[in-house]
């Protein structure tokens, strides 16, 4: 016998604008119960600085930004986001130069930013290690560290901005990952909410823990896609007592890379950071930043290298000035300046810091972080620069970085500056095809964001990302964080 199915009404449920507007308002009730009346921002002029990343690349939309004030709250949040289906973009500083900590334009995510999160919590002298809240800014945390007499070496840029929980959800790498490592390799223990608001405490500052699986390491560079960093424990250093600069010019990488290895020959551990720039470089940094002053004319070289030496105790001497006088010998060296003081030193160090700034003064600047093995680095610029200028004569590569750990950033201008953006996709391929070609990676220490998701996901091997699916999918099963960044939604 066949069943008739009868509606109870025959009147079709209407969903207005006014019931969605009540729905939304219900929702922020929610939050405000959670985080407070003053933490849950919803006009255009508290949000608007959240919205943009730093690059000003992608622009986003948000339901509202949610300022939780301890993990608790954070994990209340997550529990509200995981039962509602709302979608959440986490942000501490809001550095990110490939929009990985901004929401999409389609407005449905909640932004969580862990700014008021920023305690420094505890420092032990004794077993070397700092207790810090997602939220606490790097140069805090840095003199915090110094003003105990110790020392985190994690240093870039963007450090009187950035936050801890952002440096760790990337992998942040900087100036010093030479000598110190990436931020990997400075965290101990992690504080993590997973999407349905359970908390998992791994705040342990132990450098032997071979109890299973090394959890902590997945949220690492995992850029708030698997959970949402709260707390860590991070590793100090002594502090140095005694550093040694110079700015050296080479006729090229490939003498650059002969260098590098005669120096870390030479001055072993002592060796903390080795960078590589073009002279063009330098000299935008000294036509466009006016606070920064150059030693002297950097035309004598077309390429340069900030080398530095740190050490425990005063070796008595410069021993970077015996190391370059045999380099001088050998030909690998054109030219040099040595700091007499620690002034010359953060001069030097602002010359390398400032050449992003630099060449956004100019304009039209594409950005490319690039990941070489260091034996391969200069066989990699020769391609590269020559596939950009064969397919692009008009293109002005802005080339430097961090050598000693095969870390290289092509800035990519033009003139018209508008240039640069409009062939984007092609000259990013081109980058990539000849990264692809020496086994390197696409990304050292920015992430893919949503700048290289499309990039990663046709260029990383197809069992990896099966397997880095399966994790998603085991951490976040409704898809809720950070939706639009690395994986696939």
């Amino acid at each position: 016998m066949l069943l008739r199915f009868v509606p109870r009404s025959s009147k079709a449920k209407r969903i207005t604008n006014k019931d969605r507007k009540e729905k939304k308002m219900d929702m922020l009730a929610e939050l405000r119960a959670i985080v407070g009346e003053n933490n849950v921002l919803t006009e255009d002029a508290d949000t608007a600085g959240y919205l943009v990343d730093w690059s000003n690349r992608f622009f986003g939309k948000t339901l509202a930004v949610v300022r939780p004030g301890n993990t608790e709250e954070v994990a209340q949040v997550l529990a509200w986001a995981n039962r509602t289906g709302t979608p959440v973009v986490p942000q501490s500083g809001n550095t990110s130069l490939v929009g990985g900590g901004t929401p999409s334009p389609k407005g449905d995510a909640i932004l969580l930013s862990l700014s008021r999160m920023n305690k420094i919590e505890e420092i032990d002298a004794v077993n070397d290690t700092m207790t810090v809240q997602a939220g606490v800014v790097l140069e805090k945390a840095q003199q915090a560290a110094q003003e105990a007499g110790r020392l985190f070496p994690l240093s870039f840029a963007a450090e009187g901005t950035a936050c801890l929980g952002g440096c760790i959800a990337t992998n942040a790498g900087g100036t010093a990952v030479l000598r110190y490592g990436n931020t990997r390799d400075l965290v101990l223990g992690l504080e993590v909410v997973l999407a349905d608001g359970r908390v998992v405490n791994m705040m342990r500052g132990l450098r032997k823990d071979n109890t299973g699986y090394d959890l902590k390491q997945l949220f690492i560079s995992s850029e708030g896609t698997l959970g949402v960093i709260t707390r860590a424990v991070v590793k100090l250093f002594n502090l140095p007592q005694t550093t040694c600069t110079a700015l050296v010019g080479v006729e090229d990488p490939h003498k650059a890379c002969e260098l590098l290895a005669s120096v870390k020959t030479a001055a072993g551990p002592a060796l903390t950071g080795f960078e590589l720039m073009q002279a063009k470089c330098i000299e935008r940094v000294g036509e466009q930043i006016e606070s920064v002053t150059l030693p002297g004319d950097v035309s004598s070289a077309p390429w340069w290298c900030l080398v530095e030496l740190s050490y425990a105790r005063d070796p008595g001497c410069n021993p970077l000035e015996s190391i370059l006088e045999k380099q001088f010998e050998k030909g690998n060296v054109v030219d040099a300046f040595l700091s007499n003081s620690v002034k010359d030193s953060r001069a030097f160090w602002a010359i390398r810091e400032s050449i992003p700034s630099a060449d956004a003064h100019v304009g039209g600047n594409l950005h490319n972080d690039v990941s070489i093995e260091i034996s391969d680095i200069a066989a990699f610029v020769d391609e590269a620069l020559a596939a950009l200028n064969a397919r692009f004569d008009w293109i002005d590569p802005s080339v430097f970085g961090h050598l000693g750990d095969g870390n290289l950033h092509f800035n990519i201008g033009s003139i018209p500056p508008n240039l640069a953006f409009e062939n984007e996709e092609g000259i990013r391929e081109t980058v990539y095809e000849v990264v692809s070609r020496h086994n390197g990676s696409i990304s050292a220490e920015h992430g893919i964001g949503q700048l290289k998701r499309a990039h990663f996901l046709k260029l990383k091997d197809p069992l990896e990302l099966e397997l880095m699916g399966a994790i998603k999918r085991a951490f976040d099963p409704k898809g809720i964080l950070n939706p639009g960044k690395v994986l696939a939604d």
